[in-house]
This record gives C-alpha cells, structure tokens and sequence, in this order.
C-alpha cells in the first residue's frame, strides 16, 4: 500500500514538474518571439530624421520628436505630483496612522484602484480635469489622470519598504532623544529609499505604456512646444502617437518604429529597477558590515 502511494506521488510529481517547464517555456518563447518581432519590423525603420524632426504637412515627412517630448513633460509633471502623494500616503500609514480599520480601508482601496481598467480612468479624467477644472484636453490634464493610476504603486512600494525598516532602528534613535518627524526624515526614509526608487520606476514604464487614458485626456496633437506650452496644450504621447499612425493614417512603418523606441525604453526602465535593488542592496549589505 506505501509502494503504492509513493509511486502515485512521484508520478504526481513528474507531472506537475514537466507542466511548469512547458508553462515556462511557453512563456519564455512567447516574450521572446514578441521582442524579436517588435525589434526586427521596428529598428530598420527608425532615423535620425524620424526622432529629430517634427511632423511636416505640406511635404508629408513624419517625425516624432514632438512626441518624445510630450512623453518627457508627461512623465515629469506625473512624477512632480505622484512622488510627493505616494511616498505621504505611506509614512502616514506606516508610521503615523493608529486605527487599523481605517489603514486596512485605505490599502483596499488603493489594490481596487490599481486593478480598474485604464479606460475607465481616461472617462473620468476627461469630465473631471478636462471638464469640470477647465483643463481642457491637455498634457496637465493627462498627467493628473496619470498620477491618479500610479499613486497605488508608488505608494504600496513605499509602504512596504517601510514596513521592512527594523524597529530597533526607530527605537534607537528615539532614545537618543530625536522627535517624531526627525527619525523618519533621517532614520526610516534613507534606509527605505530603494523602494520608493523602485515604485518611481515602475510608474515611469506605467507611463510610457499608457494610451487608453490619454486618448481622452492628452488628446491627438504633434505640436512642438516649450514645457508649459506644452503642459496646458494638447499633445500626443509616444504610445497615442503609435495608435494615430497605425489605425488613422495606416503608417504602419512608423507604428513599429515607435514600438521599438518603447521597447528599448521598456527593456531599460526593468534594467535600471533591477540595478537600483541590487546597488541598494549591496550598499545595506556593506553598511552593516562597516558597522560591525
């Protein structure tokens, strides 16, 4: 009977082992095939005249440096705005808030938040600051929608890392006589940073892979403009710039040469999160030795 049940569990255990290499192969090939196909159609395509011009209507050239820009001014102002408001949300949850029921409350809301569908936030966006604040359709008001779909990463990231700061630490300066505020400026935040790095990462990708938002927001225009000009005019983002040239104007050439831009940008952003936990890492690593 015992023979029996252990060959039933090692044939349970080849199964499921052969499953998850498949599942994994499977997955491994498809994020391949989708990067090679993206890069081979993409990269042939791509100029200096492309990425440093902009478009021109009477000779019917194409270029996207107004698009470009217009991602920059977006990714900015988001960041101006979602950095502040995240990294606030955490220290109070984390540090300051004493009810747990309201903690608990805030932290579902934030996870709902984050799995509401990007369309969704683009409605919104569009009656509350394009038309109930008088935005208008513009680059301000597609960031604020943005900030809206990032402030849920930025601030469960920050939280976390909150949470992973050893109460010994606090203590210990609340020993030497340091006030509230004081330990968490000079104590907590320094050594939680990498997890405010991190979520900063993240919404950056987040922002660049964005359209369905700023369709409704940002709006359609590839006008060269300064940054505030910029900022409270409409503009065209990279991935809305992607969706005007392959679904309006059929220019499928340039759609995957901006997809391309994207992925290198995608492909970087994941890089640099990688890097920044491991430097951070290293550098708690090489702290607590030099302590000792």
């Amino acid at each position: 009977m015992i023979e029996k049940i252990s060959k039933k569990r090692k044939a349970y255990i080849v199964v499921m082992k052969t499953l998850m290499y498949i599942s994994a192969a499977v997955t491994c090939a498809l994020v391949v095939f989708l990067i090679s196909y993206v890069l081979a159609k993409g990269i042939p395509n791509i100029s200096w005249k492309l990425v440093s011009t902009k478009p021109s209507y009477l000779s019917g050239d194409i270029g996207i440096l107004p698009d470009i820009l217009n991602t920059l001014y977006i990714i900015l102002a988001t960041l101006l705005v979602v950095l502040p408001l995240g990294v606030g949300a955490a220290v109070y949850l984390t540090e300051y808030a004493k009810n747990k029921k309201v903690v608990g409350a805030i932290e579902y809301a934030a996870e709902t938040l984050s799995g509401i569908p990007s369309i969704i936030y683009g409605l919104v966006g569009m009656l509350f600051f394009c038309q109930l604040l008088n935005m208008k359709t513009s680059l301000l008001a597609g960031a604020m929608t943005l900030v809206i779909m990032n402030l849920p990463t930025v601030m469960r990231t920050a939280q976390e890392s909150l949470k992973t700061v050893p109460g010994s630490y606090r203590e210990g300066a609340f020993g030497l006589g340091a006030g509230k505020w004081r330990v968490i400026r000079t104590v907590v935040l320094p050594e939680c940073v990498d997890g405010v790095v991190t979520g900063c990462i993240l919404s950056v990708g987040r922002i660049l892979g964005e359209s369905a938002a700023l369709l409704f927001t940002a709006g359609f225009a590839h006008a060269l403009n300064g940054v505030w000009e910029g900022l409270t005019s409409s503009g065209a983002t990279l991935t809305v710039a992607l969706y005007v040239y392959a679904k309006e104007q059929g220019e499928f050439e340039v759609a995957f040469a901006i997809a391309a831009i994207l992925m290198i940008l995608t492909l970087i952003i994941n890089l640099l999160a990688d890097f920044a936990g491991w430097y951070f890492k290293r550098r708690k690593i090489n702290e607590y030795h030099y302590s000792k």
